[in-house]
């Protein structure tokens, strides 16, 4: 079975888990006097995971969804407004800090091109209508393809959130995807962000983990924010010995899942009836189903017994994801089954 359903089914390699032996463990829970957890693998995760990204510091979190909701939640307080992509993760699949249960924030909806990234106008307008505490971006973009923002976008939306005096948060779960998409460095594409969270346990392989970085001032903040949101952690060092060891090794191999990515792709436009969509600049591929006038469930049952997996999205598309565990003659397997499920639903019509 070749399994397309997330990134996040990739596994540790050997090397990857025997470094949590040799992992210095203390209480991250415990602050020292710099105000730093104790446990310094840890803080060494922290350091390098800051530097990599240009920031000043970097925050530990079992999940970008608990990573993302802490940024968000220190940035603002509730009934602030933010401005965030409708279709975002941070807003229709976490939703925590948008929820009037828990986070209480109001959320503004900015328009987005045909290219699937975000207008700058659409921004603009948000802040001149009314007061906007957070603009929330998404590097890649999960729902509209797996799209790569470019620097040149980001730098421009950024100017506009200077004028204003807002801040910026990156959700870059697949960051380092987006920077390799680009051919630039994942500096370069936080350089234009208050705060980015990025994720270990996608592409990069490791089990656990996402990272918060920003500034030294906003990073103290958000350790009293996720102590709040009940995020602290005593040795997670367990955890973040593979997390350093995916940053310190497998950036690069994240070209292989897009360039698999964009060769499925690439072969999926010959499809008779289904439509891939355009702009596959990272790892997520996806297909418009809905000419085969079939669910989205049950095209995945049919895939299924075809040998390949893959997730629902909207109702109308299917998404594919590669990872570090899928390998080219994989992804060119893969096609082939899409391509003869088409040629099955396609007679039917």
């Amino acid at each position: 079975m070749i399994d397309l359903r997330s990134d996040t089914l990739t596994k540790p390699n050997r090397a990857m888990l025997e470094c949590i032996l040799s992992a210095e463990l203390g209480d991250d829970g415990r602050q020292n006097e710099q105000g730093r957890g104790e446990d310094k693998t840890t803080n060494l995760l922290e350091d390098y995971a800051a530097k990599l990204v240009g920031k000043e510091e970097g925050l530990f979190f079992s999940s970008g969804t608990l990573a993302n909701t802490c940024a968000l939640l220190t940035w603002c307080v509730p009934n602030d407004k933010v401005a965030v992509d409708a279709c975002s993760h941070v807003y229709r699949t976490e939703r925590v800090a948008f929820s009037p249960s828990f986070g209480q924030l109001i959320p503004r909806f900015y328009d987005f091109t045909e290219e699937q990234l975000p207008a700058p106008d659409s921004i603009c307008n948000l802040l001149n209508k009314e007061p906007i505490s957070l603009i929330c971006l998404e590097n890649t973009l999960n729902a509209r393809g797996g799209v790569a923002i470019p620097p040149i976008l980001l730098s421009e939306i950024s100017q506009i959130a200077g004028r204003h005096k807002v801040p910026i948060h990156i959700d870059g779960a697949r960051l380092f995807n987006a920077a390799i998409s680009l051919s630039v460095d994942a500096k370069e594409l936080c350089q234009y962000a208050d705060s980015v969270m990025f994720c270990i346990s996608k592409g990069l392989g490791a089990p656990v983990g996402s990272l918060l970085c920003g500034s030294g001032a906003f990073i103290r903040q958000a350790r009293k924010t996720r102590k709040l949101l009940g995020g602290n952690m005593r040795q997670c060092g367990v955890i973040a010995a593979p997390a350093l060891y995916a940053l310190q090794h497998n950036i690069d191999s994240l070209r292989k899942d897009n360039a698999n990515a964009t060769s499925f792709a690439y072969t999926l436009n010959s499809l008779k009836t289904g439509r891939v969509r355009p702009h596959t600049d990272s790892n997520i591929v996806l297909m418009d189903i809905t000419p085969y006038g079939i669910s989205v469930d049950e095209y995945c049952a049919e895939l299924s017994e075809s040998g390949v997996l893959a997730s629902s999205l909207d109702g109308k598309y299917i998404r594919f994801v590669f990872y570090n565990g899928i390998t080219t003659q994989d992804a060119h397997e893969a096609a082939k089954i899409v391509l003869e499920l088409d040629h099955k639903l396609s007679a039917k019509i």
